[in-house]
């Protein structure tokens, strides 16, 4: 080997070593970093969704946040009330929305409150006002409403919360497909 193959050996082991020595690593004992998402602008897409006013807090009550004004609450599991809980990735929750929206604007309806799980506040504003659904709806971004009542990992799930605060899951159905169907669920 000549004297110029040797030095362009040597340089191009200096450059893989300083690419690696450059290249970006997880830190051990922290999640991989994720890809930057844009900072959504949650006052603007609150005022986009023009949700109705969230129940008022419960002292005790399960700590959520209002997705309409972004204020904390505590949630009150006494009811009657119907809980569900949806994500913005569950195609069936969109349908189930609506459905529950429709139910809550009858004359005597059980009151209904969607819980957000599983997603991004913003992207479940931009998604209640794509829909027209106007509930009242909170985000349990720490999923301490589903702990409580035991509830599954599969969406959309509806719970009827009992005046004495005995939670039932509705399982027939299982996604809502019509508001009459609510009814029945709630009786």
């Amino acid at each position: 080997m000549n004297t110029r193959t040797r030095w362009l050996v040597v340089v191009l082991v200096l450059a893989v070593a300083g690419v690696v020595a450059l290249w970006p690593r997880e830190q051990e004992g922290q999640p991989p970093a994720s890809p930057a998402r844009p900072t959504q602008d949650l006052a603007a897409l609150r005022h986009q969704a023009s949700l109705r006013p969230c129940l008022p807090g419960a002292e005790g009550g399960v700590q959520v946040t209002c997705l309409g004004d972004g204020t904390r609450t505590g949630l009150a599991l006494n009811g009657p009330i119907l809980i569900n809980f949806w994500a913005t990735w569950c195609v069936p929750c969109q349908g189930e929305l609506r459905v529950l929206d429709s139910y809550a604007q009858q004359p005597g309806a059980v009151p209904v409150v969607p819980v957000l799980v599983e997603s991004r506040e913003g992207d479940g504003l931009e998604l209640l006002a794509k829909l027209g659904v106007k509930l009242p709806s909170v985000f349990d971004e720490r999923d301490d409403l589903r702990r409580q009542l035991k509830a599954p990992k599969s969406l959309p799930s509806s719970y009827v919360i009992s005046p004495d605060g005995t939670a039932r899951q509705v399982t027939n159905p299982l996604v809502f497909t019509s508001p009459e169907q609510v009814g029945e669920a709630v009786r």
